[in-house]
């Protein structure tokens, strides 16, 4: 996997009040190992970190692992095609595939100007997302609007 795929990137719905162009989005090799994480762990949700021990990295979490509330921000929801009569895929075959990508209100205040792009990198990810064992990373690479 590598940030430097052809495909362009696959934008999320955007979600923030007002907005109609997404300002995220997920590269194939990002979306690749979302579909291997969606596998083994079922529904999934991302929050973007905003520093302390995990620096600024994009965690994945199972869908209601990581509890959001009114101090975050939903920037934008990912969605993936529904799972085929025979997916084996945890949830129901056909049902609509939404990853909701949050971040702190002080984050998003921080980079309300940015789009930002979740990639997937070698590396040790964080002990506490999902992606941690798998030998790859969520990377979040930003550029201004």
């Amino acid at each position: 996997m590598s940030g430097s795929d052809a495909v362009a990137p696959l934008a999320a719905r955007p979600e923030v009040a007002g907005e109609t162009e997404s300002r995220l989005a997920f590269t194939p090799a990002a979306i690749e190992l979302i579909e291997r994480l969606w596998e083994m762990h079922g529904p999934l949700m991302f929050h973007q970190s905003g520093g302390c021990c995990d620096g600024s990295a994009p965690m994945c979490y199972p869908l209601g692992e990581f509890r959001t509330g009114g101090q975050d921000v939903l920037l934008g929801t990912l969605e993936l095609p529904s799972l085929g009569e025979s997916g084996s895929a945890p949830g129901r075959a056909g049902a609509l595939r939404e990853i909701g990508f949050w971040m702190s209100r002080e984050q998003f205040g921080v980079w309300a100007h940015t789009h930002l792009t979740v990639d997937a990198v070698a590396g040790r990810g964080s002990g506490f997302s999902l992606e941690a064992p798998e030998g790859l990373r969520f990377l979040i690479r930003s550029r201004l609007l």
